[in-house]
């Protein structure tokens, strides 16, 4: 159900929006990789899994075979919070080693969680790239962290934070801005 929330500012892409975007995203990885053999995706939880399926649906879609896409949990890499008691939700069935990798998250704001994914891969094995993509791109910036494919660039103040809601998750679709 789409209910709306108290201190939600604006809505910044609805379903329409969001499979533009990752249609696009699809198009641009798909051009830069020159197919897609040897890609693999890793989401991060728990956004950036859904959107990562997403993503290697359209691929599998336009390409005729699907990508590996893997399940990434990144709490033990942040430098922010430490939970070393929880359990790692990880699940990459595949080894990383020699392809392409592409995290994939919902939303880029400092860029620490960004950079907790790099580590947590690369613990894994060491692919042939690293590439990054998001559907939202807030700004601001802690660290040299740029993603390779965005969906939507999104100016916001730091007061204010980026909510992306998935049918997978939430039931339905939409980003929206909160104050």
């Amino acid at each position: 159900m789409d209910t709306p929330f108290l201190n939600q500012k604006a809505v910044i892409m609805d379903e329409n929006a969001m499979t533009r975007a990752v249609a696009r995203i699809s198009y641009e990885i798909l051009e830069r990789n020159k197919g897609a053999d040897g890609l693999c995706f890793v989401g991060i939880l728990s956004r950036g899994i859904c959107i990562a399926e997403r993503i290697a649906a359209k691929l599998s879609e336009l390409e005729g075979a699907a990508p590996e896409v893997g399940k990434l949990d990144i709490t033990a890499y942040r430098d922010d919070e430490k939970h070393s008691d929880l359990a790692d939700r990880t699940d990459i069935p595949f080894d990383v080693k020699d392809k392409r990798v592409i995290i994939v998250d919902d939303v880029i704001f400092t860029g620490r969680s960004a950079r907790a994914a790099i580590d947590a891969v690369m613990k894994r094995g060491r692919p042939k790239n690293i590439q990054l993509a998001v559907l939202v791109d807030r700004g601001h910036r802690e660290l040299p962290i740029r993603p390779d494919y965005v969906g939507k660039n999104v100016p916001t103040s730091r007061d204010e934070s980026v909510k992306v809601m998935m049918k997978e998750t939430d039931g339905f679709d939409k980003v929206v801005i909160f104050e």
